[in-house]
């Protein structure tokens, strides 16, 4: 069975049927993060006329880790020349230090009516010179590593979407969600943002109270950063290094 033979889908799909299209670009690749792009995708999913692409350099299936196995629906070659939206999640180190990767992310961006960089991905951005001179904020473990990219203010932790012009930074998890909220508010009103949360019931209620690091037990904090540790020095090493090839 093929999803155009629902029913319930072409029900939906009919709801935003004559819309103009508006291209939203979500770049993944080998071990992205699928819940730092789920947000983006359910929310801006909703929106009349979206046309959701998974980016990446072949159509081959790529794992979202772990074991989220997922097929590119756009490569770069085939990726509109302007996308109304470009989001980036988390993806490992070896594909965020990718010069093809940076140089298609800052090509994009460049051109993009809105920017959304999640989690670690931020540092995809800043490796491509667009958060230079930028409000910006990132995952805890990222957060240092923006002062070596140009970043003009630093949002710690725990304080929502960092919104500066187009561009929307946020932490993992909600962060997408909240930053694609925030860029449906702004293109297709308020009341369409409102209806998106009411529609997926968003309603986040942490359990444990420890989801911003400053609220949690210093000793998880500190297993968090020694098992993140490795990945933060390539991090690290790859994003400061492009940007810092950048011509001023």
């Amino acid at each position: 069975m093929q999803p155009t033979d629902l029913p319930s889908l072409n029900h939906l799909r009919a709801v935003a049927a004559g819309s103009a299209p508006f291209h939203v670009g979500i770049l993944i690749g080998p071990g992205f993060v699928p819940m730092d792009m789920v947000g983006i995708q359910t929310v801006l999913g909703l929106m009349p006329g979206v046309e959701i692409h998974l980016l990446w350099k072949s159509h081959e299936l790529v794992e979202g880790f772990p074991n989220w196995w997922t097929r590119p629906t756009t490569t770069f070659a085939e990726c509109p020349a302007r996308l109304d939206v470009l989001a980036i999640p988390m993806l490992a180190p070896e594909v965020q230090n990718d010069p093809e990767v940076i140089a298609f992310a800052a090509d994009k961006a460049a051109t993009a009516g809105h920017v959304i960089g999640i989690c670690n991905g931020v540092l995809v951005l800043g490796a491509a010179g667009v958060l230079k001179d930028r409000r910006v904020t990132a995952s805890h473990n990222a957060l240092p590593i923006l002062h070596q990219l140009g970043v003009k203010e630093v949002i710690p932790a725990g304080h929502g979407v960092a919104v500066d012009g187009n561009l929307y930074t946020a932490g993992p998890g909600v962060g997408s969600f909240e930053a694609a909220f925030m860029v449906v508010e702004a293109v297709f009103g308020r009341q369409a943002a409102q209806l998106a949360e009411v529609i997926i019931e968003y309603d986040p209620h942490p359990l444990y109270g420890m989801g911003v690091p400053a609220k949690a037990d210093p000793e998880l904090v500190a297993q968090f950063e020694a098992i993140m540790e490795p990945l933060v020095v390539d991090y690290r090493k790859g994003s400061v290094t492009s940007f810092e090839t950048i011509e001023p």
